[in-house]
Parts: structure tokens; C-alpha cells; sequence
């Protein structure tokens, strides 16, 4: 989206879900590794893994689109905000440069460091609204983050499956086969859940919008 960076390309990194965590019999010291333990230690036996790519999840998610719509229009609304003010500055500075001729040297004087305090406030408003831009996108990647984990992890427990990897472009996952790309059923459930909290249901996506990850 123009001027907006979302961590969601983002921005927003999908942790791996690990859902079965290695328990130490001694209830002390369970971030450490304990001599003898990891003979122990036993791989699942049904470990079921598969992967969602992040750009098809992202561009379908329902939920996802309206924060990002509500972003680029805060985004937007910033930007006209910050463009009248400068528009408006420019006007009294031109003002300025055609009457100055007229002025006493001490008018002039106090004319200019007006224009210099708002020129230096117009740069502060426009550095805030950078912070609250940065600080809105961080709060859309919380809310995202915490919707999808949270889901994937309840499918995840239900449906047995012990990882869930995220997949983009340029990441460790070179290839994957397609019957474990369970990107198209995690953004119906998705969606489905979200359309739940709405007055009025959106259309379902289409299952070809799973993309391959070759």
C-alpha cells in the first residue's frame, strides 16, 4: 500500500506453532538440558506437518483487509492533514517575500521567526505523525499475529498436526508438497470466523487463490 510499510508483507512473521513441547521430569531448572535427558527424548508418532504461504493468507484474509484498509486511510488522512499545513505555510511564505519590501526592519524580523516556529513545528507534526503511522502498524501486526496464531493453533491441536510452517518467498522452505499446503483451509476458517462477528457476510474466496510454493 502507498506509504505504508506493513510488517504484514509484513511485516507480520508467522511463528512456527510447536505443539509438542519437550517436558524435563524435574520440576526445577526447565530451561536447561539435563545430562541424560536427551537419549530420552522421543519424536511424536504421528508427527503430521504442514505449511501456509503467507502472501495468499494475507490477500484473502478478510480481516486483514479491513485493518489494512484502516491503516492506508489513516495514512491517507495524515497525509492530507500535513499537506494543507505546508500548503498553507508556503502561502504566508510567499506572502512574506512580496510584502517584505514594505516592512520595517523589526516587522520583517518578527514576520520571519514566525515562519521559522511554524516551519519548525510543521517538521515536528510531520515526524509524530510518522510515530503514530509506525505505532498503528505495530498495533494491526499485534492484532493479526495473535488472530492467526491463535487459530492455527486450536486447528493444529484438533486436526493433529504437530508443525505449521510458514512459507514466503526467500525463506528456509525451497519446496513443499501441495497436499500439505493447508493455506486455502486455514483462511475459509479464518474468514469464516471473522464473517461470524460481522452484520453482513462476505463472499467466500475461491480455492485456487492457495498459491504453489515452487
Amino acid at each position: 500500500m502507498k506509504h505504508i510499510s506493513i510488517v504484514l508483507n509484513v511485516v507480520l512473521a508467522l511463528a512456527i506453532i510447536v505443539l509438542y513441547v519437550l517436558h524435563f521430569s524435574s520440576p526445577k531448572n526447565h530451561g536447561e538440558l539435563q545430562e541424560g535427558k536427551a537419549d530420552s527424548l522421543q519424536m511424536p508418532v504421528d508427527f503430521a506437518v504442514a505449511y501456509i504461504i503467507e502472501d495468499s493468507l494475507l490477500s484473502n484474509y478478510e480481516y486483514f483487509r479491513e485493518l489494512a484498509a484502516e491503516l492506508e486511510k489513516k495514512s491517507m488522512d495524515m497525509e492530507n492533514d500535513y499537506t494543507l499545513k505546508a500548503q498553507g505555510l508556503q502561502k504566508e511564505i510567499e506572502g512574506f517575500q512580496r510584502t517584505a519590501g514594505n516592512m520595517t526592519m523589526n516587522q520583517a524580523r518578527a514576520v520571519e521567526e514566525d515562519l521559522l516556529r511554524k516551519r519548525q513545528n510543521l517538521m515536528l507534526l510531520q515526524e509524530k505523525m510518522g510515530q503514530d503511522l509506525l505505532k498503528a502498524e505495530a498495533e494491526v501486526n499485534t492484532k493479526l499475529y495473535d488472530k492467526v496464531s491463535s487459530y492455527l493453533k486450536d486447528y493444529a491441536v484438533k486436526e493433529g498436526y504437530s508443525l505449521i510452517f510458514n512459507v514466503k518467498r526467500g525463506n528456509a522452505v525451497m519446496y513443499g508438497d501441495e497436499a500439505m499446503d493447508i493455506t486455502y483451509i486455514i483462511v475459509k476458517g479464518l474468514n469464516e470466523d471473522y464473517r461470524s462477528t460481522q452484520d453482513e457476510p462476505a463472499a467466500p474466496i475461491s480455492a485456487t487463490d492457495s498459491a504453489n510454493t515452487n
